[in-house]
């Protein structure tokens, strides 16, 4: 197959998959899962660092050791001034205008508020930020969102950390029928089959992280993903069967069966 890169803001990516670096059992855990699953790109939640001890330098050093692109975090953020002035400290810390920008609305399920995402999105990006939005698959927040700026989309799949795939398949296709600009599945998937699914959808990528993390075999678990995200992305692009309401034959039904036919008759 040619070269099938993905464009984010204007940068080349190789990979389809990124991934998150947290609740892994070690640094060494996750390093391996980043090499197992190919990944170009990796999250950080800065939230969950400790700047003032040292814990976000240390972990950035775990990060460089990948040679993965950084992008960073602000989840756990439940506010418009909280999620910005993470945004302004990982700039500072990182020294990248790159945010995956998520603002909590609802502590049950995780679930992002539509409003205060898109007033930081604007703020930030009014900022020089290169934001890409973790959002419900919303359509009109969606179009918001592109309004203000944003490139790239990233929809939710499920709920964060459910593992439950893709709920609303009816709201995530209609999002890539309407929208051209690049689309990643951003939570909710806990099998590589899911993943394998979005892809066939025609989304450009797949965010993910309890999924890997949480398996009994990470760096094989992220292997697993990424051969999925490639098989899904390589049957989007050779295009799919019409599914049909009633059965097809598979093989000719035009003259004598096989078995009927003597050697050298026609």
């Amino acid at each position: 197959m040619q070269s099938d890169k993905i464009t984010l803001y204007g940068k080349e990516f190789n990979s389809r998959f990124l991934l998150g670096t947290a609740l892994y059992e070690s640094p060494q855990q996750m390093r391996d899962s980043v090499t197992a699953s190919g990944a170009e790109i990796v999250t950080l939640g800065l939230r969950r660092q400790n700047p003032s001890a040292g814990d976000g330098e240390r972990f950035w050093q775990h990060i460089r050791a990948t040679g993965c692109t950084l992008l960073p975090n602000t989840a756990g953020c439940k506010s418009v001034k909280e999620a910005v002035n993470l945004a302004q400290m990982s700039r500072e810390l990182f020294a990248t205008d790159w945010i995956k920008l998520e603002v909590i609305g609802d502590d049950y399920n995780l679930q992002p508020d539509p409003f205060a995402l898109l007033e930081a999105t604007r703020e930030l990006i009014s900022q020089g930020f290169k934001v890409l939005p973790y959002c419900t698959d919303d359509m009109i927040l969606c179009q918001k969102l592109v309004e203000a700026g944003c490139e790239v989309l990233m929809p939710w799949g499920a709920p964060i950390g459910t593992g439950r795939g893709l709920l609303n398949r009816y709201a995530l296709k209609a999002l890539r029928e309407r929208f051209t600009c690049p689309l990643i599945v951003d939570a909710g998937l806990g099998a590589p089959s899911q993943a394998a699914e979005a892809m066939e959808m025609g989304y450009d990528a797949v965010l993910l992280n309890t999924a890997v993390a949480k398996a009994q075999n990470p760096p094989l678990m992220a292997k697993a993903f990424a051969g999925a995200i490639r098989s899904g992305r390589e049957a989007h692009l050779a295009g799919l069967m019409q599914t049909r309401q009633t059965a097809s034959p598979s093989t000719p039904t035009i003259g004598q069966p096989f078995w009927h036919q003597q050697p050298g008759k026609a």
